[in-house]
């Protein structure tokens, strides 16, 4: 009598993509899929979420600014669902205030935009710190500097926009503007 023996399948590892824009998202995606994951996208905070809690991800790669929400977020929801997931925060908003925030609420690796896929899934199984990483010889730009103190009081207050222009003793929608433009690059 011979059986009918089922074919061993290979489950590709669960990821969830979470950002905001949907064209990125989409590339990413397929990108990503090709490198042997099962991607599981969302657009918003509470979509991701709502993915996580369905699909408990092995991986996820999070844009820091989803919108008006932070991805901050989603990154400590991930980490309390599993503190065993993988999760790489990208964004094209990066400060030295939000990545360490990322790390301390279960990031293993931080990466500002553009970064191409092979760096974000070597970044998803980088498992130690680079201590050649270059040092650079100049300080910061005073612009820099004050994007730095923006981004770190807005953590502070936990993301509140208002919260953090009361602080800073200026008009909501000053700080707004400056959030709009991108961090100087130095």
């Amino acid at each position: 009598m011979s059986q009918d023996l089922e074919p061993e399948t290979t489950q590709k590892p669960t990821l969830l993509l979470v950002d905001d824009d949907p064209t990125f998202c989409g590339v990413l995606e397929q990108a990503l899929s090709k490198r042997g994951f099962e991607v599981h996208a969302a657009t918003d905070v509470m979509s991701g979420i709502k993915v996580a809690e369905t699909v408990e991800p092995e991986y996820a790669v999070i844009d820091l600014r989803i919108g008006q929400e932070s991805g901050l977020v989603l990154v400590k929801r991930l980490h309390e669902l599993d503190a065993n997931t993988r999760i790489v925060m990208l964004t094209g908003f990066a400060s030295i205030a939000t990545a360490v925030e990322a790390i301390k609420l279960g990031a293993v690796h931080y990466l500002a935009k553009p970064a191409d896929t092979d760096e974000i899934v070597a970044a998803l199984h980088k498992d130690q710190g680079d201590e050649l990483v270059e040092i650079k010889e100049k300080p910061l730009s005073v612009r820099r500097l004050e994007w730095e103190h923006l981004q770190k009081i807005i953590v502070e207050h936990g993301g509140n926009i208002s919260a953090a222009a009361r602080a800073l003793g200026m008009h909501r929608r000053t700080l707004q503007r400056k959030l709009e433009k991108r961090p100087v690059k130095d």
